[in-house]
This record gives C-alpha cells, sequence and structure tokens, in this order.
C-alpha cells in the first residue's frame, strides 16, 4: 500500500499544473483523496473535461414514427425519410456541412448495398458535399446506438472532430423476412437454431421462464400509450420531431396528398387493460404475447450529431449531452429480450457508476415480456423508465430506434435540469445480445464529477489493492 500511495504522490506532482518543479516536494503535495486518485471513477471524467477532448452531442432529432403500411410514411421512400433530419442537424447548428467527417447510419431491414446507396443520396438531399462519405451499420436493434456509438469511438480515437450517427428504417419498404435458403448445418447446433427463432417466440420463452404475466405485460403497454399520449398532448415531442414534408397516396384510386407529417402516429390515448385483454396470443396459442403488447411494426430516421468538446466550445454549440460509455453484450438466443437487463450494468459500471445514479431510462419495448422481466431484473425505479412512452406506443422502426431514443433522452434531460445528469439508452437484439450506452446531461459536467467520498485510502487505485 504504501508503495502505491508513494507512486500517486509522484503521479499528482506532475498532474498538477500548480506545483512548480523548484519547490520541495513534501511543501505541495496535496492530502491524497477519493477526488483524486480513484481513478477507475472520476480520472477520466476531470481529463476529458479539462482538456476539451471528450465526445458532446450538440444536436439530436428524429422524424415522427408512423405506423408502417398504413400510417403517415407509407408511400415515403426511405431516403426522403433521412434526409430531413440530416438537414435539421445542419441548419439549426449553423454548422458547415463540409467539415463532418463521417456519416454512420443504423439499419437493418434493406440489403445493404441497396440502403447503403440511399443513404449517400439522403445526404446529397440535406446538402452535405461528395466529399463527406456515409456507411450504415447493422446490429439489429441496436443499430441506431451502434452508429452512434461508432462515431463517438472515431471522434476518440482522433479519426475526425465531427459526425453524424442515424437510423433509418422503413418497414413498409423492406418487411421483415428471410431471403434465400437457410444453410442445413443448422439444425447441428441449439443455439444456431435459436437465432432463426421468431421474436415473438423468444418473448413467449421470457415470459414462462421467469413468470412475467399477461396481466403485467398489458399494464405495460397501456402505460406506454398513456405516457406517449401525454407528452404528446404537452408538446415534449415538437422538440426532437423534425416535420416531414411528404405524400399519402390513395390506394383506391392513386390520387396523391400532399401532407406534413409531425406527429407519432401509433399512440392509443384510450388504450385499456381491458381491451388489450381481449387480443389473442400471435405466437403460441396458449402464449401471451399480442400485438397489443409487443412494439409497433413502424418507418421513421433519426440522426445525432457528435463532435469533440474543444470543437463545441469552439462554435459556441450548446452542449445538449455527453456520450460516456457503450456495452454490447451477449446473450441466450433464445431468450434475446434479457439483453438490457445483462447490457446496462456492463455499461453503468463502464462509466464508474451505479445503477442509482442513473436518474432516466430509455428501454427499447420490443416485448412487454422482457421489458417488465428487464425492470424487475434490476429493480429499477419505473418512475425513471421511458417516461415519455416507450416502442410499444412510438414504434419500433428497427435501425432508427437507438437514434430515436437519444433524441428523446436528451431532450427530456434537458427539460428536467439539474435534477437529471445521467441517462441510459438499451436494447435487447435479436440473435441474443443487448446494448447500452450512457449519457450526461451536456450542462451538468465539471470537473471530477464522479467522484466519490470515502472514509479511507483503501481504494485510492486498482493496483493498491
Amino acid at each position: 500500500m504504501e508503495k502505491a500511495i508513494n507512486r500517486q504522490q509522484i503521479l499528482l506532482q506532475h498532474l498538477n499544473p500548480s506545483l512548480s518543479s523548484s519547490s520541495p516536494q513534501q511543501n505541495h503535495i496535496p492530502a491524497l483523496s477519493a477526488s483524486f486518485c480513484l481513478a477507475g471513477d472520476s480520472a477520466a471524467y476531470q481529463r476529458t473535461n479539462l482538456f476539451g477532448d471528450d465526445v458532446v452531442i450538440v444536436a439530436a432529432y428524429r422524424t415522427a414514427l408512423c405506423k408502417s403500411k398504413r400510417g403517415g410514411f407509407k408511400d415515403t421512400y426511405p431516403d426522403d425519410l433521412l434526409a430531413p433530419v440530416l438537414r435539421a442537424l445542419i441548419e439549426k447548428t449553423n454548422l458547415n456541412p463540409s467539415e463532418v467527417g463521417d456519416i454512420v447510419v443504423g439499419t437493418v431491414l434493406a440489403p445493404g448495398s441497396q440502403r447503403a446507396s440511399e443513404c449517400r443520396m439522403a445526404a446529397f438531399y440535406a446538402g452535405f458535399p461528395e466529399t463527406v462519405p456515409v456507411r450504415t451499420v447493422n446490429r439489429q436493434c441496436s443499430s441506431g446506438l451502434q452508429a452512434v456509438a461508432d462515431v463517438a469511438a472515431a471522434i476518440k480515437a482522433g479519426f475526425y472532430d465531427i459526425g453524424i450517427g442515424a437510423g433509418l428504417e422503413s418497414m413498409t419498404t423492406n418487411p421483415m423476412a428471410w431471403e434465400g435458403s437457410v444453410n442445413p448445418r443448422v439444425k447441428e447446433m441449439e443455439q444456431a437454431q435459436n437465432c432463426l427463432l421468431p421474436m415473438g417466440v423468444t418473448s413467449e420463452n421470457v415470459a414462462h421462464r421467469f413468470g412475467v404475466t399477461r396481466q403485467e405485460q398489458d399494464q405495460a403497454a397501456v402505460d406506454s400509450h398513456r405516457k406517449a399520449a401525454a407528452a404528446t398532448a404537452s408538446g415534449k415531442f415538437k422538440d426532437e420531431i423534425i416535420p416531414v414534408n411528404t405524400k399519402i397516396v390513395d390506394p383506391k384510386t392513386g390520387d396523391e396528398k400532399p401532407v406534413t407529417i409531425s406527429v407519432d402516429d401509433g399512440i392509443r390515448p384510450n388504450a385499456s387493460v381491458s381491451d388489450l385483454a381481449k387480443l389473442k396470443p400471435v405466437f403460441k396459442k396458449d402464449g401471451c404475447t399480442t400485438a397489443g403488447n409487443s412494439s409497433q411494426v413502424s418507418d421513421g430516421a433519426g440522426a445525432v450529431l457528435l463532435m469533440k468538446r474543444s470543437v463545441a466550445m469552439q462554435k459556441g454549440l450548446p452542449i445538449l449531452g455527453v456520450f460516456r460509455t457503450f456495452a454490447a453484450v451477449g446473450v441466450d438466443p433464445a431468450i434475446m429480450g434479457v439483453g438490457p437487463a445483462v447490457a446496462i450494468p456492463a455499461a453503468v459500471k463502464a462509466a464508474g457508476l451505479e445503477l442509482d445514479d442513473i436518474d432516466l431510462f430509455e428501454i427499447n419495448e420490443a416485448f412487454a415480456s422482457q421489458f417488465v422481466y428487464c425492470r424487475k431484473k434490476l429493480e429499477l425505479d419505473p418512475s425513471k423508465i421511458n417516461v415519455n412512452g416507450g416502442a410499444m406506443a412510438i414504434g419500433h422502426p428497427l435501425g432508427a430506434t437507438g437514434a430515436r431514443c437519444v433524441a428523446t433522452l436528451l431532450h427530456e434531460m434537458k427539460r428536467r435540469g439539474k435534477d437529471c445528469r445521467f441517462g441510459v439508452i438499451s436494447m435487447c437484439i435479436g440473435t441474443g445480445m443487448g446494448a447500452a450506452a450512457v449519457f450526461e446531461r451536456g450542462d451538468s459536467t465539471d470537473e471530477l464529477c464522479n467522484a466519490r467520498k470515502i472514509e479511507s485510502n483503501n481504494l485510492l487505485s486498482k493496483d493498491s489493492r
């Protein structure tokens, strides 16, 4: 222990700019404390805030989310969904689009090369020059969040200083379907077989294995619709939704009607447990997963503008949030919905935090069964989770959900001010994974913002144990 303390004292002498090399060392070394030495918790925050090299979000927007095949975007091309949110990022920040180092778009269902071309086209529609590159990323339901994490990682690595993480899905244009044949070898391994399970079956597996009742699931769905309806009525989503000018085509006459879509159209304000109880199970005859307690199949897009803190400060841009950590984990494919229960603790721990430190959670409601399980497993306060509703009410356009959640979370954290410092986004992922990311409200960071007071020096550093 004494050796470790001496090493810490030497490091502190080098790190403290107020120390003079000509002054006696013993007269200037501050008393050792957790705020200086608990490197696993606070040192990263201290350095990045002081040196301006952490990654911040200065803008996050989304389209409204609309019901697939019958909603407001049923006749809208995917690239026309993405372009408005990309354009909003540069127009609302007055950013020169040529300064963007990369645009990464999370997307799931479309053929890879086709969607990559559509995203490049959308960037041109949005006003980006040919010098700005575009690529797509697919980690299924976490693709939008993965895009944001990829951009944050690239900025931290020094590849560029400004980037955009986005998400796009038109489930009208690209319905969920397996193309081509399946490798017969899959029959030789149970885990591989389970990668092909319909997601609704995995929902039934979670409900059965962990005892999540039909009543609990239907109640969770009703709560989601109620909160989303209240948020819409009070105008909470206006700060994050970019109106999209598009068209609606009459399927009978072919007549086109110009419309502006600015409100999520899947929310049912009058949903009730008694009404949902009348719905029949979809995936198992005696099951409990219904169309009412599952996420809605939707169309939509979202985009997040990230940059190095020093660049945001130089440009005078307000900081909406700070990207802290990201974690992706693997779980049993047969119960893929448990992913957030594993990914959230991993991401929170990496941030040097505990679950109780988190003020808000956006947990994707792929199915009520897995959402209820994860909430109970982590013993989370329900009043902190999906306070403006979730995917059962708002919708789940697979590739766009992560970006949508970033916009929803950060704008809500901004509204709550000093009472809301840390937020988490998480979702389960098909084939058995989970992802989570930790964000901090933009105007709340300071030096040593996560230092913890301790009564002894037992945890001075990891190598002193």
